[in-house]
């Protein structure tokens, strides 16, 4: 052919032509956080489509080491520049770590840093307070006011850990702090210097704690519902608990443990989480097995079963309730849970997704394996499957503290 009568050829077109509103069609059909960042990465068209508002992607699983999973996939990464490894909780997108002047937080996904105090350093209420004593019948001093408050286990203060943080807002940080069973509520801002906690309050066995519709709340090992209402010292402008009430009563006693005829012992966790303006208290027994009399072996978890409360403020009352709908998953953890809606994704709802994650001071019972995963419990069909065995890790002090870690909503 003479070159010419050869045809025109047109170069390729750009992917950075695709149209924004086509590239956020294809953005919002990605539920994994890597599969996203992928995408924002192929040019500055597609990383502006990628800061536009977007469904929530699915949560990492972040273990100690500094490896992460994005579900679904099964193969690990790490994020680049410092390694994240030695963390202590989490709170949403925050990974906390602590140090001997206080916690520091880092947001892995965007390099945000956050500084809180130490837990040694705590502003009581009243700022005078002090310990008040008596002498008991054996000699031994003691403290007259027969319930634990802050001021009984100040002086360990070595020992205390944060079990839960929830950023409520810019300008204000809770924390669930305590030793074993004995837990309290601190409150403070983003960089500041103490904590405040009331020094008298009574120390409850709080299970888990929400910032549910601009209020936070804490419910404890009996299912009493407590709405912690906060206010702000006049003095220092500082956030304070000003006090706590109840709002809805547990028709169940703290739990006991009693030992049944088939050598089974039943043991209790407690989560609070919001699902479609809904709160919702979760109830997770695990059965354990107990060694026959004289035999000496550990209390070995077995099975898990879940029941699902919604709030009924009106009537004070848990509602229990046999579904939490097709388009939703319960990320389950004792430092951060998370219901989020999978419609969009194609993927199997009303299930709840947990982990092992228990506290070395609180538990009561060891396992069988040496490795550990996530499963998911399905509502509807009442029963526990292990949908992605490839992600797993060895037990142990270093690798007890997997959690779910949230992508900040853009």
């Amino acid at each position: 052919m003479a070159p010419e009568t050869q045809p025109h050829l047109q170069p390729p077109p750009s992917w950075s032509a695709i149209p924004q509103d086509l590239a956020v069609l294809v953005l919002r059909l990605l539920p994994a956080y890597v599969d996203r960042a992928r995408f924002a990465a192929v040019c500055p068209q597609w990383r502006a489509a990628a800061r536009l508002p977007l469904p929530p992607p699915q949560p990492l699983l972040a273990l100690p080491n500094g490896t992460f999973y994005s579900l679904p996939y099964t193969k690990p990464f790490r994020f680049p520049g410092c390694g994240f490894a030695g963390y202590q909780s989490v709170c949403g997108n925050w990974l906390v770590f602590s140090r001997d002047n206080g916690c520091f937080l880092v947001d892995p996904f965007s390099g945000a840093t956050m500084t809180l105090p130490a837990l040694s350093c705590i502003r009581l209420q009243p700022p005078n307070a002090v310990a008040k004593w008596s002498d008991s019948d054996d000699g031994r001093a003691r403290f007259a006011d027969p319930y634990i408050t802050w001021m009984h286990i100040s002086d360990e203060s070595h020992k205390l850990h944060i079990s839960k943080l929830i950023m409520c807002s810019p300008n204000l940080v809770a924390a669930l702090v305590g030793i074993g069973h004995t837990t309290q509520i601190l409150m403070c801002k983003p960089g500041a210097l103490s904590w405040s906690v009331r020094a008298y309050d009574e120390c409850k066995g709080f299970e888990d704690m929400a910032f549910y519709q601009g209020k936070l709340y804490a419910i404890a090992d009996d299912e009493n519902l407590l709405v912690v209402n906060i206010s702000e010292d006049h003095n220092t402008g500082d956030p304070q608990v000003s006090k706590t009430a109840q709002v809805i009563k547990g028709d169940r006693c703290p739990w006991y443990h009693a030992v049944f005829d088939d050598n089974m012992m039943h043991n209790q966790k407690i989560y609070l989480v919001e699902s479609r303006g809904a709160l919702l208290m979760v109830r997770r027994a695990i059965w354990c097995k107990v060694p026959e009399r004289g035999v000496d072996r550990e209390i070995v978890a077995r099975r898990n079963e879940f029941e699902v409360f919604k709030a009924d403020f009106e009537r004070s009352r848990w509602d229990k309730v046999t579904t939490v709908g097709d388009d939703q998953l319960l990320f389950l953890g004792r430092r951060c849970s998370m219901a989020l809606s999978v419609s969009q994704y194609d993927i199997p709802g009303d299930s709840i997704l947990f982990l092992d994650d228990d506290e070395e001071n609180r538990v009561e019972y060891s396992y069988e394996g040496e490795n550990t995963s996530f499963s998911t419990y399905h509502l509807r069909f009442r029963f526990i499957s292990s949908a992605l065995s490839k992600i797993s890790w060895k037990r142990g002090d270093d690798m007890r503290l997997a959690v779910w870690l949230f992508p900040q909503d853009r």
